[in-house]
């Protein structure tokens, strides 16, 4: 296994004596503390110059794959069993099969998988990176504002390992690119964080209604499978086979929607760019930066709330945006699930139930997401959403009501949740004869009538004067 990097691995032991000289309560037995022996020193500055060295965007994307796999295995993540593997893939295509009738969508999936708590993290990655790099830049633009403040005093606030590697990169003079770095770390290092305790309690790879994983790829995770259904008094074959059912109806959506990935993914976009950080808390952080106790900094930046949503218009309307078309897709499974379990799985309703709730209200994991990165995932009017699919599958039929999702504009909007039977009934369409009647009346004159005659009554005065 590779080491830790730099900042973010494992703390000192507790067996260390606090009363010996130099020992954790004095930091160290050198003028560099923690790293008074050179060797350590040496190592911790090239680990410290390798995640320095991060050029793949404001966020080092390796460092958070690497904190969301630690945090995975902290937890326990077992390697997928063959026989586990085989029951995921069989009930995702018994699911698939049963889809057929409820749908007008064709099958979406290519290929079934069962993966590990970490499996899904390699997986799913790549789309939280797109989906975090705008609060990256904001993250990026504080700590510039830190800089441009008073870089002597920052530097100050640093502890003495960080200005010893400070200087070795050129003093002031390279504080500049050091804090910029230092900001994609703490967002790589948040975002990892998250991710992983994510990982904890997703059941597959589109748990929180984002198509997160590979296009074409349905995925269960046995290991959620088995938390999610402990304590619902529910065979786990009919759990599994039920939310095989939602993985199978996601990808079919997904898979034959072209607008709708984009329009998703750039809902959560765009609500991230209106994520605001906390300065101050990046700038109370930084005497955390201990190389002799590298937990400390995400310990601190995980009690402060450093990513906080913008209290503006435009940023309610993204959070509005992002929950109706969560709430939409949410709703679209949720109907069709419950028409093709139907009478072929007992406790479908109950199962539908608690996927409800869960949905709602969010699990710990997904609270612990917010509070990190800033992000809520939650189709809070899903009961409304549900309702218009319901009525248009009664109105429209199973075709009818799959058309809606040809076009964006054809879409139910907020709105809409507040007055599902007006959307049933159709929008009323804007009464333009009179209007065309009124242009017919007036369409010889040259010019408007006069204002000052605009109120008059030409019955009492006769005709108006022509302009």
């Amino acid at each position: 296994m590779t080491e830790p990097p730099f900042g973010f691995g494992p703390g000192a032991g507790s067996g260390d004596d606090p009363d010996r000289p130099g020992g954790p309560g004095a930091g160290g037995t050198g003028p560099l503390g923690p790293l008074g022996d050179p060797q350590q020193f040496a190592d911790a500055l090239r680990q410290f110059a390798d995640l320095m060295s991060w050029q793949g965007g404001p966020v080092n994307w390796d460092l958070a794959k690497n904190i969301a796999r630690q945090t995975v295995a902290q937890k326990g993540d077992a390697s997928v069993l063959e026989t586990d593997r085989s029951k995921v893939i069989e009930a995702l295509r018994l699911a698939d099969l049963w889809l057929e009738d409820v749908t007008e969508f064709p099958s979406g999936i290519r290929t079934s998988q069962a993966w590990s708590k970490a499996e899904w993290v390699e997986a799913t990655l790549p789309v939280w990176s797109k989906l975090c790099d705008p609060i990256a830049a904001r993250a990026v633009d504080a700590m510039s504002s830190l800089i441009s403040s008073d870089p002597a005093e920052l530097a100050a606030d640093l502890p003495p390992e960080m200005r010893a590697m400070l200087g070795g990169l050129g003093g002031l003079g390279g504080l500049g690119g050091m804090m910029r770095r230092i900001g994609g770390m703490m967002v790589g290092g948040q975002t990892g964080a998250a991710v992983g305790a994510l990982a904890d309690e997703v059941v597959s790879s589109t748990d929180v209604g984002l198509p997160l994983g590979p296009p074409g790829t349905a995925a269960l995770l046995p290991a959620g499978v088995a938390t999610f259904g402990a304590g619902l008094s529910v065979d786990l074959d009919e759990v599994r086979l039920f939310l095989a059912l939602r993985e199978a109806a996601h990808h079919r959506l997904f898979g034959h929607v072209p607008w709708l990935r984009s329009r998703l993914l750039g809902a959560v976009e765009d609500y991230a760019r209106g994520i605001k950080v906390d300065a101050s808390a990046l700038r109370d952080a930084m005497p955390q930066i201990d190389p002799g106790n590298p937990e400390a900094i995400n310990e601190v930046l995980s009690g402060a709330a450093l990513f906080q949503p913008e209290d503006t218009p435009e940023q309610k309307a993204a959070l509005a945006r992002l929950e109706t078309v969560l709430a939409l897709v949410e709703g679209w499974v949720s109907t069709v699930v419950a028409a093709a379990a139907g009478d072929r799985l007992p406790q479908a309703q109950a199962l539908a139930e608690a996927i409800r709730r869960r949905r709602a209200t969010g699990g710990p994991a997904e609270r612990t997401f917010a509070t990190l990165v800033g992000l809520e995932l939650r189709p809070r009017r899903l009961r409304e959403a549900a309702t218009i699919w319901e009525g248009l599958t009664a109105e429209r039929g199973v075709s009818g009501r799959d058309a809606v999702w040809a076009h964006p504009d054809l879409m139910p909007t907020a709105d809409d949740f507040d007055d599902p039977e007006g959307f049933l009934r159709g929008r009323p369409e804007l009464d333009i004869s009179d209007l065309g009647d009124a242009a017919g009346q007036t369409g010889d004159r040259d010019a408007p009538e006069p204002p000052a005659d605009s109120g008059r009554d030409a019955g009492d005065n006769g005709p108006l004067p022509s302009a």
